[in-house]
């Protein structure tokens, strides 16, 4: 898939770049941030001013009003070294990024970004820094879209300017070992009718608390359940999550209460071209634990674009910790979590058009 639409973006180039001071033999996950950023503003009706500078703190009114009534929104992607062709980039399905940043913005009253500001701009930033996609096992260039509403104003109502912003960070692994989880039955992410299926910033902020507790307690993530029953599995905390209960492989439908996942849905597009059964149902926490107990949970896992495949370890639930399988013996996730790899590093030829080349 290609832009359609070429514009002009203004390039103010760093003096000097500040790569030579990153170690990328120790890089932790999110708090390196490369020499560049994309900018574009929503004003008098139209995006306009689309321009790449170098990143640097942003001057804003106390007043914002994202600040103060939640109108902001982001996504999040990754660029990878081609490991056969070391000059190239490649990104992991992009345009889905754009389409659920515009789901989003419809949502929470935001104008939607037109695809040439994404792509276009996502393109030339990646041009100029390049050279900060780091080598090497496990890691990538976490890419950071996001918009939120500018106007300096105190009142209940949609803004009516915003800026769309892309800036980006060399990372590591986001979990270097196997998780462990925790059923959550009493706090709620995210409930029919709401914007649990939306990347709106407010969603994570709702979580912090009880995930607190739950890594107070020795738990990496929370596995949330539905806000009316707390019966039913929806996801986790930073990720979709997955169960293969006997031969089938087990997801919560992506609806309204559930994030509408990019590596969820390639991992149940890979699942279906290989043949396994696939059922995207609610699964109950009573279903869940009698599968453990029966020893018919061969597999439970997180899907996401920061993780990748996460392989659940610890199950918690009322009061018990539940051993899930050796990692080595799943079958199934290991094979995805190679597939995936191999795409999008270049050592598998992509046939699904889902890498973005630069």
């Amino acid at each position: 898939m290609d832009t359609t639409v070429e514009m002009d973006i203004e390039i103010k180039e760093v003096k000097e770049s500040k790569i030579s001071e990153v170690d990328f033999n120790n890089i932790a996950f999110g708090n390196i941030y490369t020499d560049h950023m994309l900018i574009a503003d929503y004003k008098e009706g139209s995006w306009q001013d689309v321009k790449i500078v170098p990143y640097e703190d942003l001057k804003l009114s106390p007043a914002t009003s994202a600040l103060h009534y939640g109108q902001s929104i982001f996504e999040g992607l990754k660029a990878y070294r081609n490991e056969q062709r070391e000059e190239e980039v490649l990104v992991f399905r992009p345009w889905e990024n754009w389409k659920r940043l515009n789901e989003s913005a419809k949502r929470i009253c935001m104008p939607e970004l037109p695809e040439e500001i994404f792509m276009q701009g996502l393109e030339e930033l990646l041009k100029l820094d390049k050279n900060w996609v780091p080598k090497g096992r496990g890691k990538s260039l976490y890419i950071r879209p996001f918009m939120f509403a500018t106007d300096a104003y105190i009142g209940l109502k949609s803004s009516e300017t915003y800026r769309f912003m892309i800036f980006a960070s060399p990372v590591g692994a986001y979990y270097s070992q196997p998780v462990k989880v925790k059923i959550e039955n009493h706090f709620v992410r995210s409930a029919n009718g709401g914007v649990g299926y939306a990347k709106v910033a407010g969603n994570y902020a709702a979580s912090l608390y009880p995930a607190k507790l739950a890594q107070d307690e020795g738990y990496n993530q929370l596995l949330w359940t539905d806000a009316k029953e707390h019966k039913y599995i929806e996801e986790s905390g930073t990720m979709n999550v997955m169960f293969m209960i006997g031969d089938t492989l087990c997801t919560a439908p992506a609806g309204d209460t559930i994030l509408h996942g990019i590596t969820r849905k390639s991992v149940l597009e890979l699942a279906r071209d290989w043949g396994i059964k696939v059922e995207e149902r609610f699964v109950s926490i009573d279903e869940l634990i009698d599968a453990i107990e029966k020893k018919e949970l061969k597999e439970a896992f997180g899907t996401g674009t920061a993780a990748t495949i996460a392989h659940i370890e610890t199950i918690h639930n009322d009061g018990i910790d539940y051993q899930l399988p050796e990692i080595e013996a799943r079958d199934f996730s290991n094979k995805v979590l190679k597939e995936l790899t191999e795409i999008q590093r270049g050592k598998k030829e992509d046939t699904r058009e889902w890498i973005f080349r630069v």
